[in-house]
């Protein structure tokens, strides 16, 4: 890789767009609704953190656990457009996640 390309990747990895939404997670009859500012990374997160180990969802855990990682999914439910305020992007982030939840009878992450 060339100088020149490498300072032209880095300039789009900068101006990238976030793609912030509401994700679920599934593992047969349970779910879990989730909401992220990045939802390019957050299946990767989710599936590290449960193969390690460590996820603070104790219920998904052990689901992961007794079941597998074969036995989940991941769906993104809805992509949130980019807001003019940070805040305003969170407060939309919380009440969809809300909505989602509520309406997939679904548990948070």
């Amino acid at each position: 890789m060339t100088s020149q390309s490498r300072k032209a990747a880095v300039a789009a990895w900068k101006d990238r767009k976030p793609d912030a939404g509401i994700y679920a997670v599934t593992c047969g009859d349970l779910v879990w609704v989730g909401s992220t500012p990045a939802l390019a990374a957050i299946r990767n997160r989710l599936w590290f953190t449960l193969s390690q180990g460590g996820a603070t969802n104790r219920a998904m855990q052990a689901a992961w656990t007794a079941h597998g990682e074969a036995a989940f999914g991941f769906e993104v439910l809805e992509r949130i457009e980019e807001e003019d305020s940070q805040l305003a992007r969170a407060e939309m982030l919380k009440d969809r996640a809300a909505h989602w939840r509520a309406a997939r009878g679904a548990q948070a992450v």
